[in-house]
């Protein structure tokens, strides 16, 4: 930092979120977007994770089941960084997660210190002790690593945002990969192993699939199913608090996912003698379907496991979204690495490693 700058107050004010992209109000947001696509950039190395501004205002317009502050770090008329908050409106809620942005070109000149004092602020403020993060590695960088409680995986310890988690009290918690599929590539052992895995399962399961919103007569189902995300999946040592969900909430998603501008892939396993959900898998791109799809949840019930039901919905919905959106080159996907089923899957339908990501936690005094 030049001494000019330290002369130079810092000023972290409240991000207001407009009413559109275009209103008199929108620019914070919309550098708030751009900062948060250069620093994954930065440190991915890639931009598969690249959001539109779009998709990023249409989640934030809706707080009816999250409540979602934005900070800006603003110096001499420049925002340098943002960061964005995400609380569950649950009663129960005693943690929260936030995504701590400094543009690349500004990072060390004060502004992830200010920001990271407004996250600690505002959760005291609302009684949360327990605050959590994620950062991004590139996955070629050599040297010291740091790895998590669960044995499995681990970041640079040189890395910036590293050295920043540590040096403020946070710990490592959990290392997930980033996996892409080539979507322009063969799909063979797609359609192969879609097929192994529907004679696997057998005539108890069978494959439903639909392009949001939810059909009614899936939407208690398919409540239940996403409910068990935040139960079911390896969470190493984070605080995950059991969200609970409904048709309605369900529903209000889908108009979430359209009022963002995205088209969103599901596919399900349900179990014919219950009409239970037992699995499901969704892709999702925005507007721009040249750029990279997403995958968004990907679950197996925990009474459901062994019977390939993991496979089947992800190569089912590859194979659909190929002939949905031809334009998009490639899928992008995080899990966990101690879920080595989920990867084995992955691996072998022919995902391979682009970035990977480390879960921080911090319980506040």
């Amino acid at each position: 930092m030049t001494e000019l700058q330290q002369r130079t107050a810092l000023t972290v004010s409240p991000l207001v979120v407009p009413a559109s992209l275009d209103a008199p109000d929108a620019g914070p947001f919309l550098e708030m977007v751009r900062i948060g696509n250069a620093v994954c950039l930065a440190d991915a190395g890639h931009d598969y994770l690249h959001e539109d501004a779009e998709e990023v205002l249409g989640f934030w317009q809706d707080q009816t089941d999250w409540t979602q502050i934005g900070f800006a770090a603003e110096r001499e008329g420049r925002i340098l960084g943002a960061v964005k908050l995400m609380i569950s409106n649950q009663d129960d809620t005693t943690s929260m997660e936030f995504d701590l942005m400094v543009d690349p070109e500004h990072w060390g000149e004060g502004a992830e210190e200010a920001l990271l004092a407004a996250v600690e602020a505002e959760a005291r403020a609302r009684g949360i002790r327990t605050i959590q993060t994620w950062t991004l590695h590139r996955p070629s960088t050599g040297g010291v690593r740091i790895a998590p409680p669960t044995g499995f995986g681990s970041v640079p310890a040189a890395d910036r945002q590293s050295v920043f988690m540590g040096e403020n009290g946070f710990t490592l918690e959990q290392v997930e990969r980033n996996s892409v599929f080539d979507l322009h590539g063969p799909f063979d052992i797609v359609e192969r192993k879609l097929a192994e895995a529907e004679d696997a399962a057998g005539a108890d399961y069978r494959l439903v699939t639909w392009t949001s919103p939810t059909p009614p007569e899936h939407l208690d189902g398919f409540a239940y199913a996403i409910s068990r995300m935040s139960t079911d999946a390896p969470a190493g040592g984070l605080v995950i608090e059991e969200q609970h969900w409904d048709a309605a909430r369900v529903q209000r998603r889908d108009a979430r996912l359209k009022a963002q501008g995205l088209t969103v892939s599901v596919a399900c396993v349900q179990h014919v003698p219950t009409g239970t959900i037992a699995a499901y898998n969704e892709l999702v791109i925005a507007d721009d379907h040249t750029g990279a799809t997403q995958q968004y949840g990907t679950l197996v019930l925990k009474g459901h496991r062994g019977h390939r039901l993991g496979t089947i919905v992800k190569c089912a919905n590859l194979l659909r979204w190929r002939e949905l959106v031809p334009e998009s080159p490639r899928v992008s996907t995080f899990n966990a690495e101690e879920n080595r089923h989920m990867l084995d899957i992955n691996e072998g339908i022919g995902f391979v490693p682009a970035s990977y990501a480390g879960a921080w936690q911090k319980v506040l005094s």
